[in-house]
C-alpha cells in the first residue's frame, strides 16, 4: 500500500503576493499527517488561527510526490535537489 503524506506548515511571506518567507528560520511545522483529509483540517484550523495577518500563510505539502521510487528520475532528482 503506498502511504500518501502530507506536511502542513507556514509562517509569516515577505509579500502577501509572493511565496517568500520572510525568516525561513521561523517556519511553523504544524504536522506530517497520514491523508489530505487530515492534513486539510490541520492546515484549515492554521489559517483561521492567523486570518487577521495577512502576512501569515500555511501549505500542504505532498509529500508523497517529492520521490516516486516508480519512476527512473523524480521531478526532485531532475532539479538537481
Amino acid at each position: 500500500m503506498t502511504q500518501r503524506l502530507h506536511l502542513v506548515f507556514g509562517g509569516e511571506l515577505v509579500d502577501p503576493n509572493k511565496t517568500v518567507f520572510k525568516d525561513p528560520s521561523k517556519i511553523h511545522i504544524v504536522g506530517m499527517f497520514p491523508d489530505y483529509n487530515s492534513a486539510h483540517s490541520a492546515w484549515k484550523a492554521e489559517a483561521h488561527r492567523t486570518v487577521d495577518d495577512a502576512h501569515m500563510r500555511y501549505f500542504i505539502a505532498h509529500i508523497h510526490r517529492l520521490r516516486d521510487e516508480a519512476t527512473a528520475a523524480s521531478p526532485t532528482e531532475e532539479l538537481g535537489a
